[in-house]
């Protein structure tokens, strides 16, 4: 069926609620509402408001509450509405939430999903367009996951909730609209590894790396490449944390070029680990230093402006050139 990223993400949230008791949804006006960007959508209403539970507008108070529940045997799901919001749930998470399994020695661990829609796209005010990855790939103890098409966002999401792990769960938000078919019996039937990179579009010259939002962007610029002679290979890395280096080192083995591209400043960002492990795996494979495409060292810009600091096609294929200068 033709679905939204969206009505992916509810149909996912649906299942995982129908399967296990223990899953319970918190979040600011997700009951009645349904969400801002109505992801959970009249699951209130069938599910009842003592698992798809309306918060105050205390986003440490959500994270640690889910907190208590999953230590209690609770699935929790929490929805931080934008991704601006979460920093004052960002010592919940990262000091007790992702170090709990460690602390313990294994015995106690939190199956805690935290959903944060990212990143900018939509013309949004200050606080809502932020790209916080790096903050959680970089703490040890969580997982750190980012859809790009519908079907992935239905089917890790049920993956996600379904670990003993805490999952940060990044939703671009600029996406939610995309439309595309899923087939949610095959997904469930076959199920793609959560933590696997994924190629979605074969090629010889170069490979890009992307993931989030940036995927449909990488690969309109391999599209327009094709027509300037350059065959490039893109790959949806899903997976921020862990890293599926294996196909990426895989692919530029084969290509030889490496751009990494994401909406997140390139100083100390995602693309920067990657860059680094791939020039250990694949130095004397690499024709060219590997390249890192994304948004500028600033504040993220107001919405008039928010065009010129995305990464579009254009920053890309400028990035191509170089790497085959």
């Amino acid at each position: 069926m033709m679905i939204t990223f969206a009505a992916a993400l509810n149909t996912g949230l649906r299942r995982a609620l129908e399967d296990d008791p223990k899953v319970v949804l918190l979040g600011e006006d997700i009951g009645r509402l349904g969400g801002v960007f109505r992801v959970t959508d009249t699951l209130q209403k069938d599910f009842g408001d003592n698992r798809v539970i309306d918060t105050p507008l205390a986003e440490s108070g959500i994270i640690g509450t889910a907190f208590g529940m999953a230590l209690r045997g609770y699935r929790p799901v929490c929805e931080i509405q934008f991704d601006g919001f979460v920093y004052p749930a960002f010592d919940q998470i990262v000091s007790q939430v992702a170090k709990i399994h460690y602390r313990t020695g294994g015995t106690v661990s939190a199956p805690l999903t935290v959903r944060i829609p990212f990143g900018g796209g939509i013309g949004a005010v200050e606080h809502h367009s932020e790209s916080p990855e790096a903050y959680f790939a970089h703490t040890a103890g969580l997982r750190v996951v980012s859809p790009s098409t519908p079907a992935d966002a239905y089917l890790m999401m049920r993956q996600s909730i379904s670990l003993p792990d805490p999952v940060i769960f990044l939703e671009p938000k600029r996406r939610y609209w995309d439309k595309a078919e899923v087939d949610f019996a095959a997904l469930d039937a076959d199920p793609f590894p959560l933590h696997r990179a994924r190629i979605c579009r074969a090629g010889t010259d170069a490979t890009v790396v992307a993931y989030g939002g940036m995927v449909r962007t990488a690969l309109t610029a391999a599209e327009i490449a094709a027509g300037e002679g350059h065959d490039l290979e893109v790959i949806d890395l899903r997976s921020l944390s862990p890293v599926d280096f294996d196909t990426v080192e895989s692919s530029v083995r084969r290509t030889g070029r490496l751009i990494v591209a994401h909406e997140a400043p390139v100083f100390a960002g995602l693309g920067a680990e990657i860059a680094a492990r791939i020039t250990e795996r694949c130095f004397y494979h690499l024709e060219a230093p590997v390249l890192r495409v994304g948004g500028f060292d600033i504040p993220y810009p107001p919405a008039k402006l928010e065009r010129h600091h995305l990464p579009d096609p254009d920053r890309i294929l400028d990035a191509v050139d170089r790497t085959f200068a």
